[in-house]
């Protein structure tokens, strides 16, 4: 079935055969031995085998079979059952998937939904390490779990240099609608990550500290690894929001104080014009007795006394800054 990535047994940290899956039941049984199944978005029919071969719980199947659920650690009888939140970048979007993760003495089990790399890398890196994977299933939870936290981390590097160039075009000025819609997007899919991630800081403290099914002491501090990943990417995220905020802000105050500027400017030239059209507006007026109509410099001495007003207003209004 294609919904079956892999499902294969290991024994002292070296895969040993590969399986059908009807097998995996009784061979998860064996002492010294376990099973890595990864399923791909399967079918109910599917995980009813998977549930039949290991005793899984009825709610983790569900939640396994529906997805969408947030990140989460839960222990149900002797099977630990973990919900991790994917991120990967896909033609310049950033789009979430999730992988549930069951637990148990023998046996791993990853269902992977939605936009989520394949964790065939994990499974070659772990198999070249023998001396860790002999550890067995905890090993191979830590080692998941590490691969998820890291492709956050491309996704992070990415937004950074977005949240680069978009402060360049703050700084010079250049921003559009475009840009805002661009924040705007970007602090929703901070947002959206933050959530993936935020609650592994639990989910890791709780393997660390608790005594849960299949998780023994000698790799509890590689969860502590990961705890620092999650942390140092909940806070880069938290950098990157604030910049991002900074930078709508900043837009904001160029933009009212470009807009001041035309006011201003806006403003000078209406008193300056406010002068010719006071006096042309007087002696605009048809009355018949009106003061200096008859003078010869008459004229002359409106159009001078015009600019001289509107000169040395222009001059008043340019040493203010006006214009």
């Amino acid at each position: 079935m294609g919904m079956i990535v892999a499902c294969a047994e290991y024994e002292n940290g070296r895969r040993v055969a590969d399986l059908d899956i009807s097998q995996c039941g009784m061979i998860a049984k064996s002492p010294g031995r376990f099973v890595w199944i990864g399923l791909h978005e399967p079918s109910e029919e599917v995980l009813q085998i998977v549930q039949q071969q290991f005793g899984l719980h009825d709610l983790a199947v569900e939640d396994a079979f529906r997805a969408h659920q947030r990140p989460k650690v839960e222990v149900y009888d002797e099977t630990l059952f973990m919900v991790l939140r994917t991120a990967q970048i896909i033609e310049q979007k950033i789009e979430f998937g999730e992988t549930h993760i069951f637990v148990g003495r023998g046996y791993v089990i990853t269902v992977r939904h939605g936009a989520s790399a394949s964790y065939k890398d994990v499974r070659d890196r772990s198999e070249l390490t023998p001396h860790f994977l002999k550890h067995g299933e905890d090993f191979v939870l830590y080692a998941i779990m590490d691969f998820v936290v890291d492709n956050y981390m491309p996704i992070i590097e990415a937004v950074e240099e977005r949240v680069e160039e978009i402060d360049v075009a703050v700084r010079n000025g250049v921003v559009s609608g475009e840009t805002i819609e661009h924040i705007a997007a970007l602090r929703r899919d901070l947002l959206r990550l933050r959530r993936a991630a935020s609650p592994l800081l639990d989910v890791c403290n709780r393997l660390q500290r608790m005594d849960l099914p299949c998780i023994d002491q000698a790799i509890r501090p590689y969860y502590r690894d990961v705890h620092d990943h999650v942390i140092h990417v909940n806070e880069s995220i938290d950098i990157l929001r604030d910049q991002l905020t900074a930078a709508f802000e900043t837009n904001l105050l160029l933009a009212s104080n470009r807009q001041n500027e035309v006011m201003r400017q806006l403003a000078a030239w209406a008193a300056i014009l406010a002068v010719p059209t006071a006096l042309a507006g007087i002696y605009g007026m048809n009355f018949e007795h009106m003061p200096e109509l008859r003078q010869e410099w008459g004229y002359p001495a409106v159009l001078s006394l015009i600019g001289g007003l509107c000169l040395w207003l222009y001059t008043r209004f340019k040493r203010s800054g006006w214009l």
